[in-house]
């Protein structure tokens, strides 16, 4: 192992000196002798004597270069202004092809946007004056139909009038025949008897007056009633049936009435009739009263619950003025009050409903006035022949 490592040092140092020995020839190069150190500085000297001449070229050229650059940076600035400007006006241009392109991509929307406004006003009047044919056409047939539905029902009321006028003619004509054969066949009562009767009469005549007399403060107090109700159309037909009772009694008043000449108290009774269980007797003028009395009943019910109606009341027949009194009509002769206002009432509580419900099951129309049906009528008198 000794014999090894001691070659390898000498190996070593063999090579350090070798190194050693190449190395300072190298460096012996590189220190220049004197002579050569002589030369350089001489020269060294003559470049400082050149250098400030160097220095003014130098500043000549820069002189002149500083012109030459400041007409370069101002050509510069020029095109780039000039590019600039370009550039700019290829911007302006640009815009204002823009522009107009909007300006013109917005007059076609306009003009578009117009065209479609005018077609939609176009449609529109068309089709409001489509509807407004159609609704002219409807109108039109509404109108015929309204025509022809007045024309049936004009037919309708003029067959069912001239029914009623030839049912009254032949009920008129039956009332004549019957009171020309009862004219024939009349016997006088006795004169005793008519005696009787005509004080009887006069003393109905006279507590029939009293009654007219006390019946105004009642009926302004039935009016006040109607007032605080609002029932306006009942307070119109009250008033007005109170204005015929005023007539009545100024009728009655200076009414001179000849007992002795007047055939109803010496004309013998010829019907008999029943009510309340109890059976009267009456001639003929006695009956054409109680016949006026249901008839001017039923007329009078018919306006009566007609009011009602129009006011929107509850059909209340009883509660009204006219059937409370149930004189309407009356004269005061031939059959007492009392008589007078039942087969008055008989008739109004008809003609009130049928007023009251807009229809005529109990009568008619005719002439300006409400009558009650004759079959009703002989239904509820019910005369009996006596002889």
């Amino acid at each position: 192992m000794k014999p090894n490592r001691l070659n390898r040092m000498a190996v070593l140092i063999i090579s350090t000196i070798s190194l050693a020995g190449m190395s300072i020839p190298a460096n012996a190069q590189q220190q220049p002798p004197e002579e050569q150190k002589q030369p350089r500085k001489q020269s060294q000297q003559q470049e400082g004597s050149q250098q400030p001449e160097q220095d003014q070229k130098r500043q000549q050229q820069q002189q002149e270069k500083r012109p030459r650059q400041q007409a370069q940076e101002e050509q510069r600035q020029q095109q780039k202004q000039s590019q600039e400007q370009e550039r700019l006006q290829r911007q302006s241009e640009q815009d204002q092809k823009r522009q107009q392109h909007q300006q013109q991509e917005r007059a076609r929307q306009q003009a578009q946007e117009e065209q479609r406004q005018q077609e939609k006003q176009s449609k529109e009047k068309e089709r409001l004056q489509r509807q407004s044919e159609e609704d002219q056409k409807r109108q039109q047939q509404q109108q015929e139909r309204a025509r022809q539905q007045a024309q049936e029902e004009q037919r309708k009321q003029q067959k069912q009038s001239q029914q009623q006028e030839r049912s009254q003619r032949q009920s008129e004509q039956r009332d004549e025949r019957r009171e020309r054969e009862a004219e024939q066949q009349d016997r006088r009562i006795s004169r005793q008897q008519q005696q009787q009767l005509i004080r009887q009469q006069q003393e109905e005549v006279k507590q029939y007056r009293r009654y007219l007399d006390q019946q105004e403060s009642r009926a302004r107090e039935q009016a006040e009633e109607l007032r605080r109700q609002n029932r306006l159309a009942q307070y119109r037909y009250q008033q007005e049936y109170l204005e015929h009772l005023r007539q009545q009694q100024r009728h009655l008043r200076d009414e001179r009435f000849d007992y002795d000449r007047d055939p109803y108290f010496y004309a013998a009774p010829i019907y008999r009739y029943r009510r309340a269980g109890r059976y009267y007797e009456i001639n003929r003028y006695g009956a054409n009263v109680l016949r006026q009395a249901l008839h001017a009943g039923y007329a009078q019910g018919f306006r009566a619950g007609e009011a009602d109606r129009r006011d929107r009341w509850r059909a209340a027949y009883r509660d009204s003025y006219a059937y409370r009194d149930a004189s309407y009509g009356y004269r005061g002769y031939y059959i007492s009050r009392s008589e007078y206002n039942y087969y008055f009432r008989e008739g109004f509580r008809r003609g009130y409903e049928d007023g009251y419900n807009s229809r005529y099951r109990y009568g008619r129309y005719a002439n300006d006035n409400y009558f009650m049906s004759d079959n009703i009528l002989s239904q509820i008198l019910n005369f009996e022949a006596i002889r």
